[in-house]
């Protein structure tokens, strides 16, 4: 089982152009979707349509158009009764697959609503493998909420408690990171050389990311998934660093891509598999979720052709 937490759930809506973006015109949309979206929604869509068991936790409002979206995706999930609803979340992507992205802040949670999303968080961890918390958080929720999360899972569970990844960015990360000591963390280079404190690199980065990485592995957190979009991603933990470059594909949306890297990372290890398995299996699902329109998710069936090629580093350092 592998329960994912979206604190701020999004309506996904996507355009393609049949032209690149030019701002200050009128242009047309060849295409557009719908899609019930949030970090946390992404990653359980991806497992559930695997086949393994998923819970995907949330606040919402009864009467929130979101709700019947979500419905439709057949995803189990439990909801948090809230009075706000859903933001919508704008993705605009051009004929060469350069995306724009314009995301709302979503509504304010009240105290009583966010005691109530721990409490359920925390529930649904019985007999959980993993614990995806995902994404940023609402409007006034306190950016210590995923830390919160965490120490209350782990009280609560004690040894049967989850394995928790946290895919978040700014200061919700950071938070994390300096008193959570998750198991894993899956940033982007940008996101993880905020964390750091350092420049984002920009040149060669499968390597340059490792000694990033290396700085917070294992001491403030178990591992690090980073995901790099089209230069593959790279896997740290206390024993070296695994990388691997991306296949080439014919990119339709980036949106989810990342989220889907995650999936297939949790996916691989739920069923047994070596970490350089696990890399690849992120590799691959998030190639394959760059490939589709929207937020829809990447099955095996989608996956590019051809291998995917991991290489250790015993030390990331160097």
């Amino acid at each position: 089982m592998i329960v994912t937490v979206t604190a701020n759930p999004s309506l996904d809506r996507a355009m393609v152009l049949d032209a690149p973006l030019e701002v200050g015109i009128v242009q047309a949309a060849a295409s557009t979707r719908e899609d019930a979206g949030g970090k946390g929604i992404n990653v359980g869509r991806v497992i559930q349509a695997a086949g393994e068991e998923t819970l995907a936790v949330l606040p919402l409002a009864q009467n929130d158009p979101f709700a019947a979206l979500l419905g439709e995706t057949g995803l189990p999930f439990h909801a948090v009764p809230v009075h706000g609803h859903a933001r919508s979340n704008l993705t605009i992507t051009d004929p060469a697959g350069v995306t724009t992205k314009l995301n709302l802040p979503g509504a304010a949670l009240r105290s009583g609503e966010t005691d109530a999303l721990l409490a359920i968080i925390v529930a649904a961890c019985e007999d959980a493998d993993w614990l995806v918390l995902a994404g940023s958080l609402p409007q006034g929720m306190n950016v210590d909420f995923y830390v919160d999360v965490i120490v209350a899972v782990r009280a609560r569970w004690g040894d049967a408690a989850p394995r928790i990844a946290v895919d978040t960015s700014g200061a919700p990360l950071r938070a994390v990171v300096a008193s959570g000591h998750p198991d894993l963390i899956k940033p982007n280079e940008h996101e993880l050389a905020d964390l750091a404190g350092v420049d984002a690199p920009t040149e060669d980065l499968l390597n340059a990311v490792l000694p990033i990485a290396a700085s917070l592995v294992p001491d403030r957190v178990g591992a690090a998934l980073i995901t790099l979009g089209g230069d593959g991603a790279v896997f740290v933990d206390g024993s070296g660093a695994l990388l691997a470059p991306a296949p080439r594909i014919h990119v339709a949306s980036t949106v989810g891509a990342g989220d889907s890297s995650l999936a297939g990372f949790l996916l691989a290890d739920v069923r047994g598999a070596a970490p350089s398995e696990c890399l690849a299996s992120a590799i691959r699902y998030g190639a394959a979720a760059a490939t589709l329109p929207g937020t829809q998710p990447p099955t095996s069936s989608d996956f590019p052709p051809g291998e995917i090629v991991v290489r250790r580093r015993s030390n990331p350092l160097t």
